[in-house]
C-alpha cells in the first residue's frame, strides 16, 4: 500500500549512467539441467547461447524460476508463465494462485467470502457446475482442489453437481487423463451415496475444447460452450471413464487435443447442461486460459461466437483473472495485490518502453509483467507489439513459430533510438516442448537461440563494463531481475524489491 509520503521518483544510482537501451530477452520454457537424449536444449544447435555462456562466464548465471521463489508453496512446485512473469515485473515475490486457493481451502474462508455467497444462491434450485482442467500438475489447477471444492459445496448446500472436465497432458504426462478420471468419478459416486447427484456432464481436450488465450482461436470455446451448454458435441458417450478411453483409441490421440464429448443419459439426453438459475464456477486458479471462457459466461453483449443461447447463471472464477477488465465479477479467492511494478515504476521516469511477443505470450510480456494489468500505464511512454500466432495447427508443425520475427521487431525498436528497454519473449522453448515432440522442440530451440542473437549483435552480450554478478546471492530468482533492470537504467531499485543481481566493482 502506499503511504502519503510515497513518491514514484526512483533515486539515481551512484555509478552507473542513464540513457543506456537495456533488452530484456526472455527465452521462455529455457533452462538448464543434465544433457541427456531429451535434453532439447542440448541437442539443439544454440550457437549464440553456447558463447554468451562460454566466451563470458562472468557474465552468466543461473536464477531460480520454480517453488517458492516466484510465491508457490514449495520447492517441488514447478514454476510456469505466469508467475515467472509476474515476479520479473514485480520485482517481488507474491504468493500465487495456487497457494491462496490452497490456503482459502484449508482455512475454509473460500466458503465464508462473497463469491461463494452468491453462487450459494442457486443450489437451492439450480445446479452448480464446475469447469476447469483436471489435473495434478499445479500450473493451472490441481486436482486435489477439485476434490475439496466438491466437498466443501456439498457440505454447504450444493445438491445437484456437474462436473466439465477438460483433460490435460500437457502439465503432465499424456494418457493420464483416464487416472485422473478414475478418481473423481471415485469421488463423485461417494457424493452420490449421501444422496447428492452429482456427475461429470461434458469433456475435451484442453487445448482443443474451452482453454485458448489471448483470443488467439475463439472457435475452441465455441466447442466448449456448445458441449456445456447446448448439450452439442461429436461424441456422446454414457460415461466420462468410457470417453476417454475410447477417444484414446485413436493412434493419435493426446489428452490435450481429445474432441469435445457429452455425457447423456439412456434416452441419449445431456445429463448436465447449463441452465437458467444454475451456478457455474470455473476451478482453475490461473487466468490467462480462463478469461475468454469468463467473457462468454458473462459478457450480455457478446460477439464472438453465436452462443445460441445465453443462461442466466450465478457466476464465479476460482480468482479474478483480469483485474483490469475485473473479470469475473465474482470470484472466491481473491487474487494477489501486485502494485507498484517495475513498469510502471519507469514509466514515471521517463524510461521509454517496447514490448513484443506473438499471441501465446503477448500477454506475458505485458498484462502478468505489469502484475495483472490489461493496458498501457502511459501509451505515450510504451508501445506493445502482439505479432499474430499459427492457428489451427499445434506447434510442433511449425516450430520455428514467430521467433525470427520478434527478433527483427526488437532489432527495429533498438535501432529506433526511441526505447529505453526493449522487452521481447521467445515462446519456442515452452509452446514447442508442451507439446511433447522432442524432434520439432529441438528445432524451435535453435530458432529461439538465432533470434536471440539479432539484440547481441547491436548492443554486445550481458553486463556493461565495470559490472558483475553477485556472489552473495545464490539463491537468486526472477524476482531479483527488476531491480537489476532499474540499475542499468541508471537508477535505484525501491528498498522493498527483491535485491539486485549487480554490483559495479570499475566505473
Amino acid at each position: 500500500m502506499r503511504g502519503s509520503e510515497f513518491s514514484w521518483k526512483l533515486s539515481d544510482h551512484p555509478m552507473l549512467p542513464k540513457g543506456k537501451t537495456v533488452a530484456v530477452v526472455v527465452l521462455d520454457g529455457w533452462g538448464e539441467a543434465n544433457p541427456d537424449d531429451f535434453n532439447c536444449i542440448h541437442r539443439a544447435n544454440t550457437p549464440t547461447m553456447d558463447s554468451l555462456k562460454e566466451g563470458a562466464p562472468e557474465k552468466w548465471r543461473l536464477i531460480k524460476a520454480h517453488g517458492t521463489a516466484v510465491g508457490l508453496p514449495t520447492d517441488d512446485d514447478m514454476g510456469n508463465s505466469e508467475v515467472g512473469h509476474n515476479a520479473l515485473g514485480a520485482g517481488r515475490i507474491y504468493a500465487q494462485g495456487v497457494k491462496l486457493v490452497d490456503q482459502a481451502l484449508a482455512s475454509g474462508k473460500i466458503y465464508e467470502g462473497e463469491g461463494f455467497k452468491y453462487i450459494k444462491e442457486s443450489f437451492g434450485q439450480g445446479t452448480l457446475h464446475l469447469i476447469g482442467l483436471l489435473s495434478d500438475g499445479g500450473v493451472h489447477s490441481r486436482l486435489d482442489q477439485l476434490q475439496l471444492l466438491l466437498k466443501g459445496a456439498n457440505e454447504h448446500g450444493a445438491k445437484r453437481i456437474r462436473v466439465h472436465i477438460l483433460t490435460d497432458g500437457r502439465d503432465v504426462l499424456d494418457g493420464t487423463s483416464v487416472n485422473f478420471v478414475e478418481i473423481l468419478e471415485n469421488d463423485l459416486a461417494k457424493l452420490r451415496e449421501k444422496g447428492t447427484d452429482a456427475r461429470i456432464a461434458s469433456g475435451g481436450g484442453r487445448m482443443h475444447v474451452i482453454m485458448d488465450r489471448y483470443e488467439n482461436d475463439w472457435e475452441v470455446v465455441k466447442r466448449g460452450w456448445d458441449a456445456q451448454v447446448l448439450g452439442e458435441a461429436p461424441y456422446k458417450f454414457r460415461s466420462a471413464l468410457e470417453a476417454v478411453k475410447k477417444l484414446r483409441e485413436n493412434p493419435d490421440a493426446n489428452d490435450q487435443y481429445l474432441p469435445p464429448f457429452v455425457i447423456v443419459d439412456d434416452s441419449g439426453k445431456a445429463v448436465g447442461l447449463i441452465m437458467d438459475g444454475d451456478a457455474v464456477v470455473t476451478f482453475n486458479f490461473r487466468s490467462d486460459r480462463m478469461v475468454m471462457l469468463a467473457k462468454a459466461l458473462e459478457y450480455e453483449k457478446f460477439d464472438k461466437f453465436d452462443r445460441v443461447r445465453f443462461p442466466k447463471i450465478r457466476y464465479a472464477g476460482m480468482l479474478q483473472y483480469d483485474g483490469e477488465l475485473k473479470l469475473p465479477s465474482h470470484y472466491l479467492v481473491s487474487p494477489p495485490e501486485i502494485e507498484r511494478t517495475s513498469g510502471e515504476y519507469l514509466v514515471h521516469n521517463s524510461i521509454h518502453t517496447f514490448a513484443c511477443s506473438e499471441t501465446v505470450k503477448f500477454g506475458h510480456v505485458t498484462f502478468f509483467w505489469n502484475g495483472n494489468r490489461s493496458g498501457y500505464f502511459d501509451p505515450s511512454m510504451e508501445q506493445y507489439v502482439e505479432i499474430p500466432s499459427d492457428i489451427g495447427i499445434t506447434f510442433n508443425i511449425r516450430p520455428k513459430m514467430k521467433a525470427l520475427e520478434i527478433g527483427e521487431k526488437a532489432r527495429d525498436a533498438i535501432l529506433s533510438g526511441k526505447f529505453n528497454q526493449v522487452r521481447v519473449n521467445l515462446p519456442n522453448g515452452d509452446m514447442v516442448g508442451h507439446t511433447g515432440d522432442i524432434d520439432a522442440t529441438v528445432v524451435g530451440c535453435g530458432v529461439a537461440d538465432e533470434a536471440v542473437k539479432v539484440p547481441i549483435a547491436i548492443g554486445g552480450p550481458g553486463l556493461p563494463a565495470g559490472v558483475r554478478f553477485r556472489k552473495d546471492l545464490p539463491n537468486a530468482g526472477l524476482a531479483n531481475i527488476a531491480a537489476t533492470l532499474m540499475n542499468l537504467h541508471g537508477f535505484e531499485a525501491p528498498a522493498d524489491y527483491e535485491a539486485t543481481l549487480i554490483e559495479v566493482v570499475d566505473n
